[in-house]
């Protein structure tokens, strides 16, 4: 680093994306990309017109975005919030309502904690259970005689389903959490909702809770990771906080053809049915096949699955089936090191990731 860089930065730690390998031709199960191209009509959006409109900045509102969103979502326009991928709306929100600090899982999306070391926020980092899933008691505060709970005295950020684990907790325990802590924000991260079984959104809670902030992502279940499209559902009041802060930051923060791809592959509903119902069905194709060989997977509810094996470590079996053309995301926490996240891709991509795993094992 120079020696100009801000002493605050000095001791940060960037996230680290999952790797984007150009040296040949791989299997790429690393990054929760969706196998499929996006809707037709998204495809159709990127045109010769729209690229000629690319000298004009694009609608610092949003207008067109946020009003499908509205009616997609079953919210108002103003209870909408949209953002250069899920992660800026993230990092506003973290500079919106971190004051008191943060607390999340010790096993989740990394990032949060490099948000929240970006923006100097005290982090209150609770572990997961053994089997893995989030303990909801660790976000209530104490008990009260009354029955109700104190809260923890600061805001609270859960990925749902969680990531890595692929594991998801229920609307009732995301209600509890926001009554024990109605004080301030919770953030319900739905990267991933989309892809359980029942798809159930916590955003039908926001009515009842006015504190409950939720996130999603076009990355994922939308095919659209390279178009770098989220939003936010959330009180007027949150939402106005967070549109304060991003006019004060970057008001063309999303752009034009990006905006217009968005609100296509919203009314493709048909088309997005589909696909999630593909990607359900080759998660439990390929969580069956991986048990058979004697793996252990968790109970995942989006585009991935996480395994380990008590026949070859984590560590070598994400190398053995790089060599191989096959790529999946392996971690170095202690906790997780010996499984490895896998992407749910097409059926094809699936048969060869397994058939690599048999001549590894």
């Amino acid at each position: 680093m120079s020696k100009f860089f801000n002493s605050i930065y000095k001791g940060l730690e960037p996230y680290t994306p999952g790797e984007q390998p150009q040296d040949k031709k791989y299997v790429k199960l690393n990054t929760n990309e969706s196998p499929f191209p996006p809707a037709p009509g998204v495809i159709a959006a990127v045109n010769a017109r729209e690229a000629e409109d690319l000298r004009l900045y694009s609608d610092p509102e949003l207008k067109p975005l946020k009003a499908q969103l509205s009616e997609t979502m079953g919210v108002e326009t103003s209870n909408v919030f949209v953002g250069n991928g899920s992660d800026e709306c993230l990092n506003y929100a973290f500079m919106a309502f971190g004051e008191d600090g943060f607390a999340f899982p010790d096993i989740t999306y990394s990032f949060y904690k490099v948000i929240a070391n970006l923006n100097q926020i005290t982090m209150d980092i609770k572990a997961l259970k053994p089997d893995y899933t989030v303990d909801v008691n660790d976000y209530l505060g104490d008990k009260l005689p009354d029955g109700t709970y104190t809260g923890i005295g600061k805001s609270i950020v859960i990925a749902n389903p969680n990531a890595p684990t692929g594991i998801a907790i229920g609307l009732s325990d995301i209600a509890r959490i926001c009554e024990a802590n109605a004080d301030h924000v919770v953030i319900i991260d739905e990267a991933y909702v989309d892809f359980a079984e029942d798809g159930t959104s916590a955003v039908e809670l926001i009515p009842k809770y006015d504190n409950l902030l939720v996130t999603q992502t076009f990355s994922k279940s939308r095919s659209m990771a390279g178009a770098r499209v989220g939003f936010a559902i959330g009180s007027e009041a949150i939402i106005q906080d967070m549109e304060t802060l991003r006019n004060s930051n970057n008001p063309y923060n999303v752009n034009r053809i990006s905006m217009k791809c968005a609100v296509e592959a919203l009314k493709d509903t048909d088309y997005f049915n589909k696909n999630c119902n593909l990607i359900r069905e080759n998660r439990k194709y390929t969580k069956l096949a991986l048990e058979q060989m004697g793996f252990r997977v968790l109970d995942s509810q989006t585009n991935f699955l996480f395994a380990e094996s008590d026949k070859v470590k984590g560590a070598d079996l994400y190398s053995a089936l790089k060599d191989r053309g096959v790529l999946v995301r392996h971690f170095n926490d202690p906790k997780i090191t010996n499984f490895n996240r896998i992407t749910i891709g097409s059926k094809d991509e699936m048969d060869i990731l397994l058939k690599t795993i048999r001549e590894i094992i």
